[in-house]
């Protein structure tokens, strides 16, 4: 079974599981295919964390989140005058993580060649794909810019001058020709030298001179000033996906597996650690426990997680630090930023956290529709997609690819693909985990989740939505542990129809990096009696359209019966989930 943001993915993935592939091959096409039918969400440039249950053999996550470049150190950046990493444009691109990612995992656990999997984004990339609604309201948003500045993103993604019809086929012949070239160049020897060869190629071949040298151009970012990447080819030369082991933590008879530190995954694990025993399911007061439990995790996030931290997992799962973090959720709803004081060390936040360009207290883009807010100088709050998938054998992936969307830089346009912008979330002030410093990887907010039962993998899934993925995605575990005996089973598709919601009180992993002290955003079918509940307890309430909280898909293995299940979100009617 298949299940993804997007329908030809999820169908592409079914094609190679139909076709005698396995689940790592599977999730290969489907990320290649996501790249063209969701250009404004991710691109090959972009970065991927992978999840994976291989049968029989220990949960792993790939990490396909390039580093900084090694010009990028903080006095580069504050000797021009800035302040924050800009959230678009050449200064902001880390070293593309993505495309080795899901190479090294084609080539370890796959079955399939590169060309099998490959075929289904070339053909759409080709021949066209129906654009969606909202590819197009990003276009639109960007066309003065493409027109006047980006002049290379203009000749793909604004065709004979104007913004493509939502549903008309959108085309990328420069993105299918480099994959045409790649296959013809790696072409030769074993599968895993022909993957090896592309791997290669991508680091040190034509896409690597064409990276680099489009990379040294000046290009216009959010501030409008001209600027110039610190991304080589040295950096690009450099630069391999490795396998680590997940950040996990025990729920009841659930494990959770998560990527670590470097990532704001085990933001979803302090979550499930200040829980109490006992949770009386969708009541105003698990909705409440729900919210403040966020606010400290995040809080310790900004304080604790990076590539550049000094803790561990386990220190912030410590049952001793989860109680004294519960015992500070109260009644009402809290304001404040209150990172905890890990191993008795004092937490240090940036000057800049949650202040954003309006002064303190200034309000991100709302990010409830689940697709990114781009403003007409390109800035962008970002968002990406996600794909689980589950094979015939048991072998499980879960992974969520961003990054290298068409507002973040312009079309290289002799490969059809920007630059990513990653490196925003770095702060350019030393001494802080997250901190901007070359060949560290920046804390991304990307977050892909599995859980196991008993030892044995069972479910796999995960949501687009920035700094909401580890928000929505509890909500939707909850609702599956929680609900299970009521429903009878793993109810996937019931768990993320179930009202969801998000909160913004800590400072974005986005440019401006700004925070709404108190906010709390609930799509309408909470009913009313919780909304005037959380409305009593103080929470600063926005009451959303019943169907804007969430893009989750899910894949599921009962392992008792070998029964496989899928789910996909009817939010924004893009997701989809595929199996037989």
């Amino acid at each position: 079974m298949a299940a993804s943001t997007h329908w030809l993915a999820s169908a592409s993935a079914m094609a190679v599981l139909e076709d005698g592939g396995n689940a790592f091959d599977a999730a290969v096409a489907a990320a290649f295919v996501l790249h063209v039918v969701e250009p404004h969400l991710n691109g090959p440039a972009g970065e991927v964390p992978i999840i994976l249950a291989p049968t029989g053999a220990p949960v792993q996550v790939l990490s396909g989140q390039g580093p900084a470049p090694a010009g990028a150190t903080i006095a580069h950046y504050t000797d021009i005058g800035l302040s924050l990493v800009p959230g678009t444009g050449p200064l902001a691109a880390a070293v593309p993580g993505a495309f080795d990612a899901w190479m090294l995992l084609l080539r370890d656990h796959g079955s399939k060649s590169l060309a099998e999997v490959l075929r289904y984004a070339i053909g759409y990339a080709q021949h066209g794909q129906p654009v969606l609604p909202q590819t197009v309201a990003v276009i639109s948003t960007m066309q003065q810019l493409f027109t006047s500045q980006w002049t290379t993103s203009a000749e793909v993604y604004l065709p004979g001058g104007s913004v493509p019809a939502p549903g008309s086929l959108l085309r990328n012949p420069a993105l299918a020709a480099t994959w045409q070239r790649l296959l013809g160049e790696s072409a030769g020897g074993t599968r895993e030298a022909q993957i090896d060869t592309a791997r290669r190629i991508w680091r040190e071949g034509f896409i690597a001179h064409r990276i680099a040298g489009f990379a040294a151009r000046p290009v216009a970012d959010a501030s409008g000033r001209p600027q110039v990447s610190t991304l080589t080819l040295d950096d690009l030369a450099g630069f391999t996906a490795h396998y680590e082991p997940p950040a996990t933590f025990t729920w009841n008879d659930w494990t959770v597996a998560k990527p670590g530190l470097w990532s704001q995954g085990p933001v979803f694990l302090q979550q499930l650690a200040l829980l109490p025993d006992a949770v009386d399911y969708a009541t105003p007061e698990y909705l409440h426990l729900l919210v403040e439990g966020t606010k400290l995790a995040m809080a310790d996030r900004e304080a604790w997680y990076g590539d550049g931290t000094s803790i561990t997992v386990e220190d912030l799962l410590d049952p001793g630090y989860a109680d004294q973090r519960r015992a500070l959720i109260g009644e009402t709803a809290s304001y404040s930023l209150r990172p905890g004081h890990v191993l008795g060390r004092s937490p240090k936040l940036s000057s800049l956290a949650g202040v954003g360009v309006g002064g303190p207290g200034t309000s991100a883009p709302a990010a409830g529709t689940g697709e990114p807010t781009v403003g007409p100088d390109g800035a962008t709050r970002g968002d990406t997609c996600h794909l689980d998938v589950v094979d015939r054998w048991g072998n499980m992936v879960s992974a969520t690819p961003s990054g290298g969307w068409l507002q973040s830089n312009p079309v290289i346009p002799e490969l059809g693909f920007p630059l990513g912008t990653r490196l925003q979330m770095t702060w350019l002030e030393p001494g802080l985990p997250s901190s901007l410093a070359p060949g560290r990887r920046p804390r991304t907010t990307l977050s892909p989740s599995l859980a196991l039962r008993g030892g044995e993998p069972v479910m796999a899934f995960g949501t687009p939505g920035g700094d909401q993925q580890d928000q929505w995605s509890l909500h939707f575990f909850l609702a599956v542990a929680l609900r299970e005996h009521v429903a009878g089973g793993l109810d996937l598709q019931g768990a993320i129809d179930a009202p969801n919601w998000h909160t913004d009180s800590f400072p974005s992993s986005f440019h401006p990096r700004a925070m709404d002290p108190g906010s709390l955003v609930v799509e309408s079918r909470v009913g009313l009696r919780t909304i005037d509940e959380l409305r009593r307890r103080g929470h600063a309430l926005t009451v959303a359209q019943p169907w804007t909280e969430g893009r989750l898909s899910a894949v599921a293995r009962d392992p008792d019966t070998g029964i496989l299940l899928a789910a996909a979100n009817p939010r924004g009617m893009q997701g989809y989930a595929a199996g037989r």
